[in-house]
């Protein structure tokens, strides 16, 4: 038995946040001190690192469980199903939900319960729970989705990832110009055809790599040293990212008994542009092979890194014909595959 993404919808907030919108910014060091160059020599270095242009907020009268709400509604309809026929929803995120202008998680209910009830789905057996995995979140909701239809406990489930990562961020910090808001859902069932999962990989790294991302501080010394905000060491996730995706996706593939040449594409999450081809390119290396052109779809440069929501995300917009000079076909195989705060790894082949 294999299983297949049978919906696919996504929210992208409406609210636009160009580059040149951090032109007022007071970015610090990490030791409070100013830069020694200006806002325009940060943001230009900055796009080309990321590849990052824009990025999306969250309109301020929603919330991250909101957004989740909002794309369940359109992977349900894209699905064709009764919602009372989900046996799980699965919640992938990291924060909870922030309201707009307060810096308190709130996760009481579970943000799954709160798209359960707003869809309201009347049928007990519907289990709602959230999983915290970093970016990989995701990807490792349809794994477990995988477990229980294979299992016989469910037949159905929806797979949620959303996050509102710009009201965590710490506007002193140039890092914050990464992050942005969004929400991907899925509804997961079983194939009875070619189509589905074809293998999996999933791993964490809790040694020396457990703190790579983490709450701290502000930059701001003026600030409440006792609020948090998202910050990571972006070398140390760059150069594990290199070192432990690539052989990660290479350890998936070679399981799903498929060959690199027949990769159509790689939804990989939208972290950061150039860690991304960095990644594709030792990927391919490890064959010995070339990196074709327009394998790896990207949507960072419009929306920015919105953790979970990203791979969701990427792949509505793909099927959907609205990212410039892709598409897929059906037959297709295709790998999915993120890194994130864990340090967290996960991948699985995908035949469309």
């Amino acid at each position: 038995m294999k299983i297949k993404i049978a919906g696919i919808g996504s929210y992208i907030p409406k609210k636009k946040v160009s580059n040149t919108d951090f032109g007022e910014h007071v970015f610090l060091n990490e030791d409070g001190t100013a830069f020694g160059y200006p806002n325009e020599v940060v943001i230009k270095k900055f796009k080309g690192i990321t590849g990052i242009e824009h990025r999306r907020y969250a309109e301020d009268h929603l919330n991250s469980s909101d957004l989740a709400f909002l794309a369940s509604q359109k992977a349900i309809e894209n699905a064709g199903i009764d919602p009372e026929t989900i046996d799980y929803i699965i919640f992938a995120h990291n924060f909870g939900d922030v309201k707009h202008g307060t810096i308190q998680s709130d996760m009481l209910p579970s943000l799954a319960t709160r798209v359960k009830n707003k869809l309201q789905i009347k049928n007990p057996r519907c289990v709602a729970y959230d999983i915290l995995f970093g970016c990989p979140g995701w990807i490792e909701g349809v794994l477990q989705a995988n477990a229980f239809i294979k299992s016989g406990m469910a037949k159905r489930c929806l797979v949620i990832g959303s996050e509102t990562l710009s009201r965590v961020v710490d506007a002193h910090d140039r890092d914050s110009m990464i992050y942005s808001d969004g929400a991907g859902a899925s509804i997961i069932e079983a194939s009875d055809d070619e189509t589905g999962m074809l293998a999996y990989e999933s791993a964490t790294y809790a040694n020396d790599e457990a703190n790579y991302l983490f709450f701290g501080k502000s930059y701001n010394p003026d600030l409440d040293p006792d609020t948090r905000y998202i910050k990571m060491y972006g070398r140390k996730i760059y150069e594990f990212a290199l070192s432990q995706v690539p052989a990660a996706m290479k350890n998936c593939l070679d399981n799903s008994g498929l060959g690199i040449d027949d990769v159509k594409k790689i939804l990989i999450h939208q972290a950061n542009e150039k860690m991304d081809e960095a990644i594709i390119q030792r990927f391919y290396k490890l064959y010995e092979r070339p990196v074709p052109k327009d394998i790896m779809p990207m949507s960072i440069h419009e929306l920015g890194n919105s953790s979970v929501a990203t791979v969701p995300t990427l792949f509505d917009l793909l099927i959907r014909g609205q990212i410039e000079n892709q598409s897929i076909q059906k037959g297709d195989v295709l790998i999915f595959a993120s890194v994130g705060a864990g340090m967290n790894i996960n991948a699985f082949v995908y035949r469309y």
